[in-house]
């Protein structure tokens, strides 16, 4: 396991380089994106529309921040549960070449095999620590379904953004195999 600095956009070379348990830093614009986001973004697709943001070689963040105190970019910025995207998830790696997502928790055995086919990351952030991500972000501007308030889809510029790599490009899950050391038989 090692700390690697990544900067957006996102390569297939530098996301094959990429293993479980990889510390990374991210530097740059990420989206944000929950639910309700995602469901029109892949609403959009069904039509046959372009996307109202360009998520090639991009990170969608799962999470919906909290408003900003006056002079800051962004409020406290904390992951959302990640399962709640899997079923838009894959559509938006094979069709609008998203490379890596960052949430909390697992995701379906669906996701992860796109996450293959397409060479795509997914990354863990620290639960409860929104707060202190949200001082990360040096600038946010909404950029799409401004309606949805919190779940608006926002650009963030952020600056060494921590991250742990969960699946990797290969399938490996750190939730899964990271166990196995301390699982006993029987």
């Amino acid at each position: 396991m090692s700390r690697i600095e990544l900067s957006t956009p996102l390569s297939d070379q530098m996301l094959e380089q990429l293993r479980i348990g990889d510390d990374v830093r991210i530097s740059g614009v990420i989206y944000t994106g929950r639910d309700a986001a995602h469901k029109r973004l892949v609403e959009t697709l069904d039509r046959g529309e372009p996307l109202p943001v360009n998520l090639a070689g991009q990170i969608i963040y799962f999470v919906g921040p909290t408003p900003p105190k006056p002079g800051e970019p962004i409020g406290s910025a904390g992951p959302t549960t990640s399962y709640r995207m899997d079923a838009y998830s894959p559509r938006l790696m094979a069709e609008a070449g998203l490379k890596a997502m960052i949430g909390k928790g697992g995701r379906a055995p669906e996701v992860i095999d796109a996450m293959v086919r397409h060479k795509c990351v997914y990354l863990a952030a620290v639960g409860g620590a929104g707060a202190l991500l949200g001082r990360l972000v040096t600038a946010a501007r909404v950029v799409a379904y401004e309606d949805l308030g919190p779940e608006a889809i926002r650009e963030l510029t952020v600056r060494d953004f921590p991250a742990v790599v969960v699946n990797d490009t290969t399938g490996a899950d750190l939730y899964k195999q990271g166990f196995k050391p301390w699982r006993t038989s029987g």
